[in-house]
């Protein structure tokens, strides 16, 4: 009923994406949406803060009504839409091929690399870019539609705070956003993804929760700054308060910086699952003497 992974023979590293910022260098919304319902992009994200303050509102539903509420009379919102808009959206350095490129490096240090985005930005437009296509699951917020295909209601909402359920369902392989076995108990020897295999990228304090969840439990966290503006005060901010291990430009490339941290920290999970399994035998030996 639910889509569900098992655990694999081989160990398994789950790379965690925010999205804007994070992929691309500005919000996914600001790349074209906004300036087709005659906002400049500063005053938009104003009135949807101030819309979510004076309401006691989610900031992302805030956000999300004020797309719906604009778009009345000017421009179609329909899914199909939304992903036009995300196929414009522009990628940092090397992201097109970075995906592939990881998981062949994982496969050939006997490690299976599976990639997810988890961000507050639309699941819509992800949808619509060029990259969508390699990643396990998009977890983004989201609209209903009606049978017009135009979005009427918030289907999924995730905001800073409740990403890190996703990041429960990537350990224990419970994907599906409705699947309760997500409270159901694993001993640890059951877990897909241990969170020591997690690496979490990405940019800002809206990605603090998942980071320290990482963090606490062996994982690696990593902030990425743009590699144009080399504007460092946001991950210099999460390195000086413990939110992150390491930080690195948002560039993608081949044997650039960060490409060869993440390899590295997949060199060190090879090491790491061998003592891991080491260890479970001989507690195992030692629990049936």
């Amino acid at each position: 009923m639910f889509e569900r992974k098992k655990k694999s023979d081989k160990p398994v590293v789950a790379i965690c994406y925010d999205f804007d910022k994070t992929l691309t260098p500005d919000d996914m919304q600001a790349q074209g949406y906004i300036q087709a319902v005659g906002f400049n992009v500063p005053d938009f994200w104003k009135e949807a803060t101030e819309l979510s303050q004076n309401n006691d509102m989610d900031q992302n539903l805030a956000y999300m009504y004020k797309m719906m509420d604009e778009a009345q009379g000017k421009v179609l919102f329909t899914r199909k839409k939304l992903q036009e808009y995300g196929s414009k959206v522009a990628l940092f350095p090397g992201v097109e091929s970075w995906f592939e490129r990881i998981r062949q490096y994982g496969l050939e240090k006997g490690v299976i690399v599976e990639h997810y985005i988890i961000s507050s930005g639309l699941k819509e437009m992800i949808e619509g870019t060029s990259v969508a296509s390699s990643f396990e699951k998009i977890y983004a917020s989201s609209f209903y539609y009606d049978k017009n295909d135009v979005a009427k209601w918030p289907s999924q909402v995730i905001n800073f705070t409740n990403k890190t359920q996703y990041l429960f369902r990537i350990q224990k392989g419970v994907l599906d956003v409705n699947d309760p076995g997500v409270n159901d108990f694993f001993a640890p020897e059951d877990i897909r993804i241990p969170f020591r295999n997690m690496i979490y990228i990405g940019d800002s304090d809206t990605d603090v929760p998942c980071m320290q969840l990482v963090n606490g439990y062996g994982g690696h966290s990593i902030g990425v700054y743009d590699c144009e503006s080399k504007d460092k005060t946001k991950v210099y901010k999460m390195m000086k308060e413990n939110r992150i291990k390491y930080f690195a430009p948002a560039d993608y490339s081949d044997n650039g910086e960060l490409d060869i941290l993440v390899k590295t920290i997949i060199d060190r999970t090879v090491v790491n699952e061998k003592l891991e399994h080491m260890h479970f035998l001989n507690k195992k030996e030692c629990d049936e003497s």
